[in-house]
């Protein structure tokens, strides 16, 4: 007796790799479970106000670049009158306004979409980065030397010595030292020279904490520190390492946030708005982006989409009829005639699609019969039917039209084949088998039919078939373990009911 085990284990792999690979899916991509889903997107304006002074301007903003935490969406300017590009500058990226003359208040703007993505980390630099050399004068060095060494004996790596050193240089330390550094220097930057003094790379990078619905604010600073691996982010006024909830980095590695060329008493303000789309979008939108992006059908012409979302909704509905006929144990004329008649009831909807497969069988069944009268051949039969059921089916369309009803099957809905050898069939099953079978067979088609539409009319089903297609490994798993079932059918449970009473 041949073993079963290498059946199982395939089985067992088709459903596995069909799971992960929608996991994958999910993960890489970002494509939702469910259909509704909704995702949050920043929308950041940033404003740029400057007077010209009657000549050619050149503004440049530097702009973000993959900030941690964050996805960069889209991104766009609106400053009428005026070039405008976005350049790289030394690895940084840069907003670019350019016009060949411009006198009195300018105002530019530059517009960008920010999706929240816990995993989105900062780039690694290509080389990692060395300390700056800094000089300073005295008495500030001597003062530089002993804060440093005090902070070098409470630490053992780069984050905590930069810790210490913030907690060491806070307004309210008491010692002579932190009060000749700190009185009338940049403190944010007096942090970033210590540390590279102290030969821990350093700079400053500008934070803009994102509320909804707030305009004009400012960007914050912060300080980062290379650890040999990536940069760290510390609030230089507490210490605290790592970007709060909602802070984008807007700037990290250039040298200045504004540079404007024939302009002065220029400033750069920030407003933002919090706004949700649907995650599917989202991620279709992300998808040129993404490694795993080719394997998506979104990928695909329009009308090619079109016919794949129909067409991968056919695996469940051949698991709803194995299911029935295995399982439950319902006959029907044919095996997947029923899905067939599923796909069109989709299509024109369920009780116009009733009404005209009723119709058309019925019609098709009373020609039929005058055919047999004739003793035509099966070539001949099946030939006429075909042409007969086109007829039907026009004119059934003609007369659904002009009372109104528009959702009526054309011809494409309904495989004409397929129905003329349907209405064969059960005419041959009326002579053998008498009107009970063919009653029993057609309503047990219908009853499938309907079960099987109910399942691929749902939202869910359309969206998980369409965009996780390697679900259709785990039906086609599915299918073939139910092909191994072998005991009583739910049906046959009744005709067997008397047995049980003769054993007790």
């Amino acid at each position: 007796m041949t073993s079963r085990s290498p059946f199982f284990f395939a089985i067992f792999l088709l459903i596995t790799a069909g799971l992960s690979l929608a996991v994958l899916r999910h993960v890489e991509l970002g494509i939702p479970w469910l259909k509704g889903e909704q995702r949050p997107v920043w929308l950041v304006e940033a404003r740029v106000d400057f007077q010209a002074t009657n000549g050619p301007v050149l503004a440049s903003l530097n702009i973000p670049d993959q900030p941690p935490g964050f996805q960069l969406l889209t991104e766009q300017a609106a400053s009428p009158g005026y070039g405008f590009s976005i350049v790289e500058d030394g690895g940084n990226r840069r907003a670019e306004w350019s016009k060949r003359f411009a006198s009195g208040p300018q105002t530019l703007y530059f517009k960008a979409q920010l999706v929240p993505d816990p995993s989105a980390g900062a780039p690694k630099p290509k080389r990692p980065p060395q300390a700056e050399r800094m000089f300073w004068e005295e008495p500030q060095a001597t003062a530089v030397r002993e804060v440093l060494q005090q902070a070098r004996e409470r630490s053992s790596s780069p984050e905590s010595m930069t810790r210490e050193l913030i907690k060491l240089m806070q307004p309210e330390n008491p010692e002579q030292n932190t009060t000749l550094l700190v009185s009338g220097t940049n403190y944010v930057d007096l942090l970033a020279r210590m540390l590279n003094h102290a030969g821990i790379p350093a700079r400053i990078a500008d934070g803009l904490q994102l509320e909804d619905a707030r305009r004009r604010q400012l960007l914050k600073p912060y300080l980062q520190i290379y650890d040999g691996e990536q940069w760290l982010t510390f609030n230089p006024h507490t210490g605290t390492q790592g970007l709060p909830e909602n802070v984008v980095l807007w700037r990290q590695a250039a040298n200045s946030l504004l540079d404007v060329v024939g302009g002065s008493e220029s400033q750069v303000t920030f407003s933002m708005l919090r706004q949700t789309v649907p995650a599917l979008q989202l991620a279709r939108a992300e998808a040129s982006d993404n490694g795993l992006g080719f394997i998506s059908l979104y990928q695909l012409p329009i009308e090619e989409q079109s016919m794949f979302r129909m067409l991968l909704l056919l695996p469940l509905g051949a698991l709803i009829v194995a299911f029935m006929r295995i399982v439950i144990g319902i006959r029907t004329s044919g095996t997947f005639m029923p899905v067939l008649i599923a796909v069109a009831f989709v299509q024109t909807s369920l009780v116009p699609g009733l009404v005209a497969f009723i119709s058309v069988v019925s019609l098709g069944l009373l020609m039929r019969g005058y055919l047999s009268a004739l003793n035509l051949l099966l070539v001949s039969r099946i030939s006429a039917l075909i042409i007969l059921v086109i007829f039907i089916t026009t004119g059934i369309s003609i007369v659904g039209y002009q009372m109104g009803f528009n959702t009526g099957m054309t011809v494409t809905f309904f495989p004409m084949i397929i129905l003329a050898w349907t209405i064969e069939r059960m005419s041959i099953l009326w002579e053998e088998e008498g009107p009970r079978e063919v009653v029993i067979q057609g309503f047990g088609s219908l009853f499938v039919a309907v079960c099987a539409y109910l399942a691929m009319s749902t939202p869910l089903a359309g969206h998980l078939t369409f965009n996780f297609p390697e679900l259709h490994l785990v039906i086609l798993g599915l299918i073939l373990l139910m092909g191994q079932y072998t005991g009583y059918k739910l049906s046959e449970l009744r005709r067997f009911h008397p047995m049980k009473a003769y054993d007790q």
